[in-house]
């Protein structure tokens, strides 16, 4: 495809089983990041968030590419040059959906099919879990055309990797595979390209039948405690439970009857079943 697409047709999102297929939409640019895409994910978040057709949302690229980073003609070149409003601008809208993807109401898995690069990282760290295909390509070139990895990338690498990693993932300019990025922390599985989408159907249903307040709030406090003493967390996380019970008590109380008064289901072995649970 030559001609550039049309904003509404960088991002395709089908909707199965309650999963959410989000995909980037740029193949024949590997799908960078462009000021168009950007804002048309924030759009197609924004309308299937609260959907009661949708449990878990999947973030994942059309073609042999998840996403290249962000464009370097459209994002940084033909932004540059109208000024820096322009660069603040185009800067809002990317970091804006990376910032509601980490807070996302619904549980979010990024599914990298083929290579991630520089600016993708950004929704990569955004997704609560990531799954790889093996011969999948993670880079952090930027050092390689002379500037440091911005946009969220290096806090990226230091969250996840130790820093060696992150030193020599920075410094070196050298793509590492699907395997490789599971080993240092990048994503949680690499598996062969054959078999991802099946392993994150495996992984996003799970998900589903879990209680979607108690998800929710589980995530958030992942994020919130990361940056915490553990004192902090405590009385934080001591917070938050009260309100998840107070905002779902039913939830809470088809859970304890089920595996104290019912013995239908023990915790450790899976999730209590939600069909029972009153409204």
């Amino acid at each position: 495809m030559s001609a550039e697409r049309k904003e509404e047709d960088t991002v395709v999102c089908e909707i199965e089983n309650q999963i959410a297929w989000v995909r980037f939409n740029r193949p024949e640019k590997r799908n960078c990041m462009s000021p168009k895409l950007n804002r048309r994910m924030m759009r197609v978040l924004k309308d299937i968030e609260f959907r009661e057709d949708v449990g878990v949302l999947v973030l994942t690229g059309e073609g042999t590419a998840w996403s290249a980073g962000m464009d370097l003609k459209e994002y940084f070149r033909a932004t540059e040059a109208q000024g820096l409003g322009a660069i603040r601008e185009a800067q809002g809208e990317a970091y804006g959906w990376w910032r509601k993807l980490r807070w996302y109401q619904k549980p979010t898995i990024a599914m990298v099919n083929g290579w991630c690069f520089g600016g993708g990282y950004g929704p990569l760290h955004a997704c609560d879990l990531a799954f790889a295909a093996e011969d999948a390509q993670f880079g952090l070139s930027e050092i390689n055309w002379g500037i440091l990895p911005g946009g969220g990338a290096t806090k990226v690498a230091t969250n996840l990797l130790n820093m060696r990693n992150a030193m020599y993932h920075a410094l070196m300019g050298e793509n590492i595979d699907g395997k490789t990025a599971a080993k240092w922390g990048l994503v949680n599985e690499a598996v062969p390209q054959a078999s991802l989408k099946k392993r994150v159907t495996e992984v996003a249903d799970t998900l589903l039948e879990k209680n979607p307040v108690a998800l929710k709030a589980t995530k958030d406090a992942i994020r919130r405690v990361m940056e915490m003493t553990y004192d902090n967390a405590e009385d934080f996380l001591i917070r938050a439970q009260e309100s998840a019970n107070f905002f779902d008590n039913q939830g809470r109380k088809a859970g304890i009857k089920q595996f104290i008064d019912e013995k239908t289901y023990k915790p450790g072995l899976g999730a209590y079943d939600k069909s029972k649970q009153a409204d």
